[in-house]
């Protein structure tokens, strides 16, 4: 595709941001980790258990130049972004330990400073600054809007909500959008109309019944300080397969809108974050998937093909940090894992690995180092073995939150249970195939789904010496050794 005019300044603009960067990075190395996730996947956890494992002392024997001693210190230090919120660590950590709550999901970006004093392996010190950066996977999904026009993005959320499973959800819009004529005059009700709908829509696909993750664009969930702009004031309209939009339309409008979304929402993230990134984490909340069904899973699958999609892949060279930096390592981590026996992690690890495969091939070709693992970044529960009958079931025992529910069992928030939430099939494929094969939610009640998985609380620690209480987690430290254990050689 031939680049506009105002590709070619925007890459010229994204250069200029490189090589300023690589000089500031040439005598202090730096590595730029983003995390992300879609909507429940723990990505507040997941940097929160990280930062506090290691700054704190944590248990991390996979993770080698910690395990070995060669980490002298951790420490937390300003961030270079004036102009990004800072993650807030410190009340994060706070909510998890003391008050044992979850901390808010993210909802906008932030960012964190973490200097690593290490020694190398031949004996010499070193310092090591690693930038994380925290974003929205639903920012993530908006940028293969930059490559499509307004009738392009309007034609596929169409055809997408006419599916199985979204129809139903999208009656009310599909009803109103019945109304409307896009060839005739603009009209900013039937625009407010129209977009309130449609993010209802979009809010009901993310409801855990049907954990539906393809939802762009992103900030019409969390649109923040645009609430409400023009920015935000669009929908899909049924359009006619040929010919152009009528000067003064609601065709023109909503396209006009469309733009503005992707100048004002969707450049701006690529080009002053995402571009400049080094590695990324992709976090995963497949269990909801398993939940919801074999469609939820399929869906889940086409927004990681898309997620991946945007990644400016590759192996990192002094070219690429120069001009076009690249991102060299990706961790897609299935989390919850402390959901599941330990007996079922690898199956876990197999369904990810199925549901990003096709993806991965070609991010792998081109360089770039993929891995994928189970994980919990702070472990809310234990395993045990729970006699029924003469059978005794692997199981786990954590307590669940406030208001949980299983069945026709209510929770109190304070009672640890043990739960049984099945076996994971060892055939992968046997998740992704339609009917017959899978209970989902939104197929069965939820007391007959072949997989339920409680939320539970983040667990009762005890203090250990003046630091205070290690997050205990399931293989966070072997997360840390595929982003970071080479830079710390």
């Amino acid at each position: 595709m031939a680049l506009s005019f105002s590709d070619i300044v925007e890459e010229a603009r994204l250069s200029a941001r490189a090589m300023l960067d690589y000089g500031e990075h040439f005598f202090n190395p730096t590595v730029r980790l983003g995390v992300t996730g879609l909507s429940r996947a723990g990505k507040t956890v997941f940097i929160t258990a990280l930062i506090h494992g290691l700054t704190r002392g944590g248990r991390f024997p996979i993770f080698e130049p910690f395990a070995t001693g060669r980490i002298a210190q951790a420490r937390l230090e300003p961030q270079p972004d004036d102009a990004v919120p800072r993650f807030d660590y410190e009340n994060h950590v706070r909510t998890l330990i003391e008050e044992r709550r979850w901390p808010n999901s993210t909802v906008d970006i932030s960012e964190l400073r973490l200097v690593i004093d290490y020694q190398r392996q031949n004996g010499a010190d070193r310092t090591l600054t690693l930038d994380i950066v925290d974003y929205p996977g639903e920012w993530l999904l908006d940028l293969p809007l930059l490559n499509k026009s307004y009738e392009q993005w309007s034609g596929e959320s169409l055809a997408l909500s006419r599916e199985r499973l979204r129809a139903p959800l999208a009656t009310e819009w599909h009803a109103y959008l019945a109304t409307l004529n896009a060839g005739n005059r603009e009209n900013e009700q039937a625009a407010l109309t129209a977009a309130r709908l449609f993010t209802d829509y979009l809010r009901a696909c993310r409801d855990e019944r049907f954990a539906m993750s393809l939802l762009p664009p992103g900030r019409f969930l969390m649109p923040g300080n645009l609430a409400g702009s023009p920015a935000l004031t669009f929908a899909p309209l049924e359009l006619p397969t040929d010919g152009v939009a009528p000067d003064g339309s609601l065709w023109a409008m909503m396209r006009r809108r469309y733009e503005a979304y992707k100048d004002v929402v969707v450049r701006p993230f690529f080009r002053d974050h995402f571009s400049r990134l080094d590695r990324q984490v992709v976090l995963v909340d497949a269990l909801a998937a398993f939940n919801a069904g074999p469609e939820a899973l399929q869906d889940l699958e086409a927004a990681l093909a898309g997620i991946l999609d945007c990644f400016r892949i590759g192996r990192s060279t002094l070219f690429s940090n120069l001009f076009r930096p690249r991102i060299d390592r990706i961790l897609f981590a299935a989390t919850k894992a402390d959901h599941l026996h330990h007996s079922s992690h690898d199956r876990l690890e197999a369904v990810l690995r199925r549901t990003v495969a096709r993806a991965a091939a070609r991010a792998e070709y081109a360089g770039t180092e993929i891995d994928v693992v189970a994980l919990a970044a702070v472990r809310a529960t234990r395993e045990a073995q729970v006699q029924r009958g003469r059978e005794k079931l692997p199981s786990i025992l954590g307590t669940p939150a406030a208001n949980a529910t299983a069945g026709n069992e209510a929770f109190d928030g304070e009672t640890e249970v043990a739960t049984f939430s099945g076996d994971l099939p060892t055939d992968p494929e046997q998740l992704f195939r339609g009917e017959g094969a899978f209970r989902g939610l939104s197929s069965a009640p939820a007391e007959k789904t072949d997989f339920r998985f409680l939320r539970f609380r983040p667990p009762l620690l005890e203090k250990e010496g003046a630091d205070g209480p290690v997050l205990p987690h399931i293989r966070l430290d072997r997360a840390l050794q595929f982003l970071i254990g080479d830079k710390l050689q």
